[in-house]
């Protein structure tokens, strides 16, 4: 009954994403005449279910073991006087340290071989759009929301927020992944945008562009990057697994 449950729940969630992100794909398209089955959208719909159906419950039995763990090396008094505080300052917080975590972990993600050998399945889909933002290899899952939610389980926040900041930061992720450009002016040097992560998945490894709701820090050391067209190619330069378990397996092999 639960498995049932679960697949009724991953159906459901793919039909609420695809009715808010394919509108805006098609009136604000970044790339015009891109099909909603293009090629690999079996591949990406593969690495949907997955996350949802497989890997999502293993990703939070793994931040749960590491929150505890942490709840014992943090002092229970410093992590009370976190969770007293209002909840949007907590939020402002929790977003502010994770930004900056995730920035210099997803630089490392591009310049440290061992990590780079998950995080490139990311990078191999050659077309964006609001379904390949799920393109993950599970172990890549695991680092990134790990770094994501690293500061608020150190200082003690309420599993409210995390929960909260896990949702926000999962719908995000499929917006700047989503084939849309919007303009948005001076605001996208404040605000993350598509734009801005299309050309962080440019052919070229080290394209730029490592932060994830703000630029801020991409623009703070020099890797901020938003030229007024997108990218000619995605993907990767080496040759690719095109199925889904052989994405699965690759990073594992010698």
């Amino acid at each position: 009954m639960e498995l049932l449950s679960l697949i009724v729940l991953t159906g459901l969630s793919f039909v609420f994403l695809a009715l808010v992100f394919r509108p805006l794909e098609l009136v604000f398209p970044a790339k015009p005449g891109q099909r909603f089955f293009r090629p690999d959208w079996f591949t990406d719909l593969c690495f949907f279910a997955g996350q949802y159906l497989l890997w999502g419950s293993l990703t939070l039995w793994v931040l749960s073991l590491f929150n505890r763990w942490l709840g014992d090396v943090v002092p229970a008094n410093f992590r009370q006087t976190v969770a007293s505080q209002p909840w949007w300052l907590q939020a402002l917080e929790v977003v502010l340290l994770s930004d900056a975590l995730i920035y210099w972990g997803h630089r490392l993600q591009h310049r440290v071989g061992f990590l780079w050998r998950f995080h490139s399945v990311h990078h191999s889909a050659e077309h964006l759009d609001w379904l390949a933002a799920h393109r993950e290899h599970p172990l890549d899952t695991i680092y990134t929301l790990g770094l994501i939610n690293l500061p608020a389980m150190l200082l003690g926040f309420p599993l409210e927020t995390i929960a909260g900041l896990i949702l926000f930061r999962g719908i995000w992720a499929i917006y700047i992944h989503s084939n849309v450009r919007l303009p948005l002016g001076p605001l996208k040097m404040v605000i993350g945008a598509p734009q801005l992560h299309h050309w962080h998945h440019d052919r070229e490894r080290d394209a730029g562009n490592y932060a994830n709701i703000s630029p801020l820090m991409d623009l703070l050391f020099g890797t901020y990057r938003c030229p007024d067209h997108e990218p000619e190619h995605f993907g990767l330069r080496e040759p690719v697994r095109r199925t889904y378990p052989g994405h699965l397996v690759r990073p594992l092999l010698p």
